[in-house]
């Protein structure tokens, strides 16, 4: 059976590898700034925005967008806050985006069934429009990477000395953070809100182990990534299984497999 000759497996899986892109370039900074809660963060109040959108008839994708920008921005407006204790914005964010998602749902019942495409992900659930949104949007996150590349690569091992040599460090971690939004935002359709933000850690956390300077391990992360996606996709298309955990579970075997082959090769 060739699974490429089903249309819906030809869009998941041109969504999948952009989306196998784009979040590891994202998540590379994530996890070298120590930041790698925020994905969570902002899934959960993506999930919000989703449940917002279902229950007001238009596009999850918006809703989910829009919720997550305004999170990014709120969380950037804590962490200045509390600049002693920043992890409390993560939970803050975390905490209330749950919050108000449980509450949509309960008001919106009747749409609990295509909330779990939403959470989990769904092969099916790729559509030509979102294709082409995906390839849009990642585009545009993509050029703003490469736009902010030196500053952030800069403020990523030396934030104060990055503001004194006259990068505007807020605008930077703001639009750093909207970005990260768009990321979830985009990636939900795939990997679904809870576990986006597997994509963007787990790939980076192999690449950190395996990458001899920093472009050497953002390659890696991407190369990780795509991998996780085919070979879950594929899974989940065999065994009729939820594609978000399948490439979660994908990039957690392959993270196992580097982290015990380095330990056999360090003895």
């Amino acid at each position: 059976m060739d699974i490429l000759s089903y249309s819906f497996m030809q869009r998941a899986f041109a969504a999948g590898i952009m989306i196998a892109i784009i979040c590891p370039v994202i998540g590379t900074f994530i996890v070298l700034r120590r930041m790698s809660m925020i994905g969570d963060a902002l899934s959960h109040v993506s999930l919000a925005g989703v449940a917002l959108g279902m229950l007001l008839g238009f596009n999850p994708f918006w809703g989910a967008l829009i919720m997550s920008a305004v999170a990014a921005v709120f969380i950037e407006y804590l962490r200045n806050y509390f600049k002693k204790y920043a992890e409390i914005s993560l939970a803050v964010v975390m905490s209330g985006g749950i919050g108000l998602a449980t509450i949509l749902i309960s008001l919106g019942r009747a749409f609990n069934v295509d909330l779990f495409s939403y959470l989990f992900g769904s092969i099916v659930a790729v559509t030509d429009s979102d294709l082409k949104l995906i390839l849009c949007v990642g585009i545009f996150i993509i050029l703003s990477m490469v736009f902010i590349y030196r500053k952030l690569f800069y403020m990523t091992f030396d934030e104060e000395a990055a503001r004194f040599s006259g990068i505007n460090t807020g605008a930077v971690n703001i639009f750093f953070t909207i970005l990260t939004a768009l990321t979830v935002a985009l990636s939900i359709r795939v990997v679904g809100t809870l576990l986006v933000s597997s994509l963007m850690v787990i790939p980076a956390a192999v690449s950190i182990q395996l990458g001899k300077s920093f472009k050497s391990t953002m390659a890696i992360s991407v190369a990780v990534a795509v991998v996780s996606v085919v070979a879950g996709l594929v899974s989940s298309f065999v065994w009729d299984l939820a594609p978000g955990g399948t490439i979660v579970i994908a990039s957690v075997i392959i993270l196992a497999v580097v982290l015990l082959t380095k330990r056999r090769a360090d003895k």
